[in-house]
């Protein structure tokens, strides 16, 4: 069943790595944008409730939030705005930038004129762009943590055939060397063949453990 499951699971999906925050302008209405990682409907509710407090005198607090690595969960709040002006639109910026596992909210300051429908709409997706554009983002990669052992004069080809695929290892030196690397599950095969040939059959593979890891943009 875990074999399944994780079969089941996308090879890579993109991910927001830190929170980031935005501002934008419109008619003297302020928007003020803040995108968080998170991995729960619970964590993106503590977060959209966090922000309110923070900004508790704002007239609006719309958000948007998407969870899973196949953006299974999607939830939108217009927070009062007319429906379907503020945190549809917010949804739709992540989903269009293929993010997984994020939840941004949108804070409104009113600045006394009225934008319109069409107004709202492009102020709060301009918001959330503005928050992304300054933001980090990554995939996740579906692979094997692969520890290689190693003496000494295999070190230097190692290293070049890791380096060729931007793979960065962990070393530990002892009496010989030992490598622990997180290699895309498609490449695994492929790089213990190289690894072999180069040190004449003189490394050992283990497969630690099937993981997700962080690749970044």
């Amino acid at each position: 069943m875990e074999k399944e499951k994780m079969l089941e699971q996308p090879m890579e999906y993109r991910v927001l790595l830190k929170e980031s925050t935005g501002e934008i302008e419109e008619k003297k209405s302020r928007f003020i944008c803040a995108i968080r990682p998170v991995h729960s409907e619970r964590e993106a509710a503590a977060f959209i409730e966090e922000t309110k407090k923070k900004y508790w005198d704002a007239r609006h607090n719309c958000s948007a939030f998407v969870i899973g690595s196949r953006q299974e969960l999607t939830r939108c709040s217009d927070d009062g705005e007319p429906g379907g002006t503020a945190g549809r639109p917010m949804l739709e910026v992540l989903l269009g930038e293929g993010l997984c596992d994020v939840a941004a909210v949108v804070t409104r300051y009113f600045g006394g004129t009225l934008l319109g429908t069409g107004g709202l709409v492009r102020a709060y997706s301009g918001a959330v762009k503005e928050a992304l554009s300054h933001a980090e983002t990554g995939m996740m990669r579906y692979g094997v943590k692969l520890k290689i052992e190693t003496d000494y004069n295999g070190v230097g080809k190692i290293q070049h055939l890791l380096g060729k695929r931007g793979i960065l290892p962990e070393a530990e030196y002892g009496e010989g060397v030992c490598f622990v690397a997180a290699v895309p599950a498609g490449e695994a095969e492929d790089l213990q063949k190289e690894i072999t040939e180069a040190t004449n059959g003189k490394a050992v593979f283990t497969e630690q453990e099937k993981i997700y890891f962080v690749d970044k943009e």
